[in-house]
């Protein structure tokens, strides 16, 4: 099945997408807009995303991926980019999207997309289901891993905190800051400190879903407790743990079969 690359115009430019349609004569479920996670591990999680895509096209649904802003082959540059370009450019692409379906939406993210996401379903009273992969639940706990990326090379010299430390200051004062071939601006910087991960008050259903290195693992302690929180709140939630590899952070790019299936297990089974 060939994907449709597009660019949507969004504000002063246009964001790169990739639309996975529906087979002629195949039922239409639902609507998907993929939020992809951050910096390298965009890069990282391509070829699961792809496959995902075509998995959940090929089940009758219809599927928009989007780089957001200064991302892959969208225009601007990652250094320029804020976090509200982020959520601006999912809501823009669940509308471009609601629009040619009228198919009930889901936003999936995967790791911090799944921040993006959230905010843009607290936003947005389209949307009807959220299907997290792996997902963030703090922003400012994943930017400090980020600004350990840079401190690392210097934990031999004994100076890694003293690196931290000047990132923060340099960030604090204003300063962009490189990490890993990513320029870092401030104000994307406060904006992923700030975020968490919560839902909106209106009733979602929301599809969570973790990788576990064990055969038969089950969920971390942190995911039980959030999802026990939202069904306690009324949000129609569920769970679940599959064997795999962390494919957003392995050196080789690595597939999970059973994420697969198991996304399209979910989605079956429970529809916004």
């Amino acid at each position: 099945m060939q994907a449709l690359a597009f660019f949507l115009p969004v504000g002063a430019g246009q964001r790169f997408c990739l639309l996975h349609s529906v087979e002629s004569g195949i039922p239409v479920q639902g609507a998907v807009v993929y939020v992809h996670p951050f910096a390298e591990e965009m890069n990282k999680t391509r070829r699961m995303a792809a496959l995902q895509a075509r998995a959940l096209a090929s089940a009758g649904y219809m599927v928009l991926q989007v780089d957001l802003y200064g991302c892959g082959d969208s225009s601007g540059d990652f250094g320029d980019a804020s976090w509200s370009d982020w959520v601006d450019d999912v809501l823009a692409a669940c509308d471009w999207l609601r629009r040619r379906t009228g198919a009930a939406l889901w936003l999936w993210g995967l790791r911090a997309g799944c921040l993006i996401a959230a905010e843009a379903a607290r936003r947005s009273d389209e949307v009807g289901g959220l299907l997290f992969w792996q997902p963030v639940l703090s922003g400012k706990q994943h930017l400090q891993q980020f600004l350990r990326l840079k401190s690392a090379g210097e934990m031999l010299s004994g100076d890694g905190a003293g690196s931290l430390n000047r990132l923060k200051a340099d960030l604090e004062r204003g300063n962009p800051v490189e990490i890993a071939g990513y320029t870092l601006a401030p104000g994307l910087a406060r904006g992923l400190e700030s975020a968490e991960l919560s839902l909106p008050e209106r009733s979602l259903r929301v599809e969570w879903l973790e990788i576990s290195s064990i055969q038969n693992g089950g969920l971390s302690p942190a995911a039980t407790s959030r999802l026990e929180k939202w069904r306690a709140q009324g949000h129609a939630v569920r769970g679940r743990a599959v064997p795999g590899p962390s494919f957003w952070q392995t050196v080789e790019i690595a597939e999970s079969p059973e994420l697969l299936a198991e996304t399209l297990s979910a989605l079956a089974t429970l529809r916004p």
